[in-house]
């Protein structure tokens, strides 16, 4: 029976011997408070070609994280509702796309593009598409910490905790969960609202941040403790 802080995505790739190297990073999981979500990179981008494997979309959309992205729409729906229903703050991240904010030789990542990015790749997806008091943050590297204003944002709300989804789990996900851990904040991530281009990636680097830096959850226990925080607020 697989212990309920393993008991993830990744139980199937990770060896059981690797386990027991890292059981001292054993503890209870929880999402926390104050708390904001953080949502990354739910962009148009990465769902260009339908949801289809990934491998059937690299020629025409080397962005897109096919059925991987799509996958993850209807867990991240929960995520959001739950959020709003708990008054939590939301912020977004995408790419910053404006010519004159930055040197045409600063990229996110070093993946090589053929061609300028279209602006409206960046769009936020219409299933998570921004609230009124909802905060957009655009950034030019990995992190939604790094030359942004989030920091700010979180601190003068009060906010103790973060909930994480979004892409790709290895990337930007990983560099601003690292980012928000590092700046003291809890870290939740839902690993269900989470994804990436390669599975193996996406298992990975969950398991590598959950007993390093974050708690990952799944979504049900993400919901369920917001649940507790609508009906404290609603009290």
């Amino acid at each position: 029976m697989v212990d309920a802080f393993e008991d993830h995505c990744w139980k199937d790739v990770i060896p059981a011997e690797d386990l027991v190297t890292y059981a001292s990073y054993k503890r209870d999981t929880y999402v926390g408070g104050p708390a904001a979500l953080l949502a990354i990179d739910l962009y148009e981008w990465v769902y260009q070609g339908g949801a289809l494997p990934v491998a059937q979309l690299r020629t025409s959309y080397p962005s897109s994280c096919g059925e991987h992205a799509y996958a993850a729409i209807e867990p991240t729906k929960r995520l959001f509702a739950a959020a709003r229903a708990a008054g939590l703050p939301i912020f977004y991240t995408t790419g910053d796309t404006r010519p004159e904010s930055k040197p045409g030789a600063v990229t996110a990542t070093k993946r090589q593009r053929s061609s300028a990015v279209d602006p409206e790749f960046f769009r936020i997806r219409p299933e998570f598409k921004p609230q009124p008091g909802d905060v957009v943050v655009t950034k030019q590297r990995a992190s939604a910490f790094y030359g942004t204003p989030l920091l700010a944002h979180l601190i003068q709300l009060g906010i103790k905790s973060v909930i994480v989804c979004g892409e790709s789990t290895s990337g930007c996900v990983r560099a601003s969960a690292v980012d928000a851990y590092s700046n003291g904040f809890h870290v939740a991530i839902a690993e269900e609202c989470c994804f990436d281009r390669a599975v193996l990636s996406h298992k990975v680097n969950l398991f590598d941040m959950h007993h390093k830096y974050c708690d990952v959850m799944h979504i049900d226990a993400i919901v369920a403790e917001l649940g507790t925080l609508a009906v404290r607020k609603a009290g």
